[in-house]
């Protein structure tokens, strides 16, 4: 199942996904593969990508490896594109590129309770490359492709391989520093902050994450903090 079109940074490594990369990256997670596992599905309309973590804190700060992948993305991104392409970050996963939601970012540990070290923790995407047919862009104006967007030169290999490099960076950076860096780099790609939204049966204006990146909805005079790890997906 391994790869070698694929150039890797030191500590990470790769395999061709065997059906969903998410769920490939979950089952060998379980099987207890070692930590840096990259799978991945280089398809025709739709790249996804998903990254084995070994987790050494508590979920609850863990799970800031999802804005950390999509920060590495995102950066990944931006120095492949052309300039004038706007990528943008939503809070629940979501990749937002021109204005247009263009792909999703999800998570799913071995264990859900916050304040366990889990003994894994794996991180996907999906990017959407090319519609799946040709009048998808009428019917869903809000969504768009990479493609679509000016991107034609960005390749899906070289695009994990960047992405690669950046959230591996990034992970350095956060293990020397703390969240504030990436909470710094992520705020200023942030989608949707000022915006009223409605989340876990809460609706506010969306003001901002806290130290763990866990969403702040204000209405009136309250505030109410969403847990990061409420976007856990069930191990699949």
């Amino acid at each position: 199942m391994s790869t070698a079109d694929l150039s890797l940074p030191p500590l990470l490594w790769d395999e061709v996904a065997n059906g969903p990369a998410f769920d490939h990256a979950c089952l060998r997670a379980t099987q207890g593969c070692d930590a840096g596992l990259i799978a991945h599905d280089l398809g025709a309309n739709t790249l996804q990508v998903a990254l084995v973590f070994a987790p050494e804190v508590p979920l609850a700060d863990a799970v800031a490896m999802l804005p950390l992948c999509a920060v590495g993305f995102q950066n990944a991104l931006g120095a492949l594109a052309p300039p004038e392409v706007a990528v943008h970050l939503g809070w629940d996963g979501g990749v937002r590129i021109n204005g247009a939601s263009c792909g999703q970012f999800k998570m799913a540990a071995s264990d859900p309770d916050p304040t366990a070290v889990p003994d894994w923790l794996v991180v996907g995407f999906t990017l959407p490359l090319w519609p799946e047919n040709e009048d998808a862009g009428g019917d869903t104006p809000n969504e768009t492709t990479l493609y679509a967007e000016g991107c034609v030169e960005v390749q899906a290999p070289a695009l994990v391989e960047a992405f690669a490099r950046h959230t591996l960076n990034w992970i350095g950076r956060w293990e020397d520093l703390g969240t504030k860096p990436l909470y710094d780099e992520w705020r200023g790609i942030a989608y949707g902050i000022g915006e009223d939204v409605q989340r876990n049966g809460i609706a506010g204006t969306f003001v901002g994450v806290d130290e763990r990146f866990g969403m702040l909805l204000r209405h009136g005079e309250t505030t109410d903090l969403i847990p990061l790890t409420t976007l856990l997906e069930a191990t699949p």
